[in-house]
């Protein structure tokens, strides 16, 4: 099926994304980012990061984690260039929640079919969810999960379980037999233990979960082939959070550079600065068109939204890299100070750059899929 004009990105998209920056602008500066976050430099500080839950609760009233749940689980079931356009605001905001993470599970939730209905409607009524099903070595293979599914019990561990401090259930990817199985728990069941890890990105956190005989509900029986189906609307979402964070830094940069001044002119008249800073524009315009491409097929071509998803990825795992090395440097010796609000992002993005995998490992996954896996 051949996709639609402009990406499918109709005005009612177009109106959410409009209304999710008009939000932010207004309720969620940047300057409240910093002091919610960055407000203790020790290294030796807790390791959740600080959200503002009443300002979450405004996002919920406003419908935010309905959009991707489907219409039957009492959903919006947006379409998923929609979806893209709100997490690229929460992105370029930076903003501290589960909605990514939200997300992220109701898209794999959705692919289960009626047996994850359930678990939908919680969703579709406020709960906030996460996936943990990533080993210790990093691996973004579910197939890899050191979580062993037992007589309806969950035991091991489950490494990088993203903003798991802020949620409420766990979405866990098990191995059961010669099988892989989805299992929904609450993330404070007895016999669970939340590890908060030591990461780089002030927004989220992070942390590896011990399973230890938990009592957990299936929902899938085959999770592998629910997670593969939900893998490029997750790599897409993320990639659109880091275009929305790209352009805050290259908005924020450029205007630096019209007020900071040397040689009595501002450095933005410089070549020197001015052509990097045109880099990073073309260098975003191209993610964010690879970003909703890739949405649109989710939409519209599924059969081929893997192998969009993976060039989106790729490409805003490097605009991330760039953009963020630009934005330091040119912001001088200040850019490199905790109080400026560009070390904020610079850590978010490069916690982005590697979360479900790097530049190099999406060229991988597509060069499989476009020529065939290499025995």
């Amino acid at each position: 099926m051949a996709q639609p004009d402009d990406y499918g990105f109709s005005e009612e998209a177009a109106l959410l994304k409009y209304s999710a920056r008009k939000f932010f602008k207004s309720n969620f500066p940047t300057d409240k980012l910093q002091k919610m976050v960055a407000d203790n430099p020790d290294s030796a500080r807790v390791q959740i990061s600080n959200w503002d839950k009443a300002l979450w609760q405004q996002l919920l009233e406003l419908g935010w984690t309905l959009l991707a749940v489907p219409e039957s689980a009492d959903g919006l079931g947006l379409p998923a260039v929609a979806v893209a356009g709100l997490v690229e605001e929460v992105g370029r905001a930076s903003f501290p929640c589960p909605l990514l993470a939200t997300l992220n599970t109701t898209y794999v939730l959705a692919a289960c079919g009626e047996s994850a209905n359930g678990a939908l409607r919680e969703i579709a009524e406020g709960t906030t969810a996460t996936l943990a099903l990533t080993n210790r070595a990093g691996s973004w293979q579910p197939e890899d999960t050191e979580v062993v599914a037992s007589e309806g019990k969950l035991n091991g561990t489950a490494y990088f379980v993203q903003d798991a401090g802020k949620v409420d259930k766990f979405l866990v990817c098990a191995r059961k037999g010669t099988g892989h199985s989805l299992y929904w728990v609450a993330t404070d069941a007895p016999g669970i233990t939340v590890h908060a890890d030591a990461i780089v990105d002030l927004t989220r956190d992070q942390a590896h979960v011990d399973f230890a005989d938990v009592e957990a509900d299936q929902v899938c029986e085959d999770g592998l082939k629910a997670l593969g189906q939900a893998f490029p609307a997750i790599c897409t979402m993320l990639a659109a959070d880091v275009i929305g964070a790209a352009e805050w830094q290259l908005q924020t940069t450029a205007e630096y550079a019209r007020t900071r001044t040397q040689f009595d002119r501002p450095i933005g008249f410089f070549q020197a600065v001015k052509h990097p800073l045109v880099d990073v524009m073309i260098q975003i315009d191209e993610a964010k068109s690879l970003v909703y491409n890739a949405a649109c097929a989710i939409d519209h071509e599924p059969k081929r939204a893997a192998e969009y998803a993976h060039m989106a990825k790729a490409s805003a795992s490097e605009t991330a890299a760039f953009a963020s090395s630009r934005s330091v440097q040119f912001h001088g010796g200040i850019g490199y100070t905790w109080e400026c609000y560009v070390q904020l992002y610079f850590k978010r993005q490069k916690h982005s750059q590697m979360l479900w995998g790097d530049a190099a490992w999406h060229r991988g996954r597509l060069a499989d899929i476009v020529l065939g896996k290499v025995s």
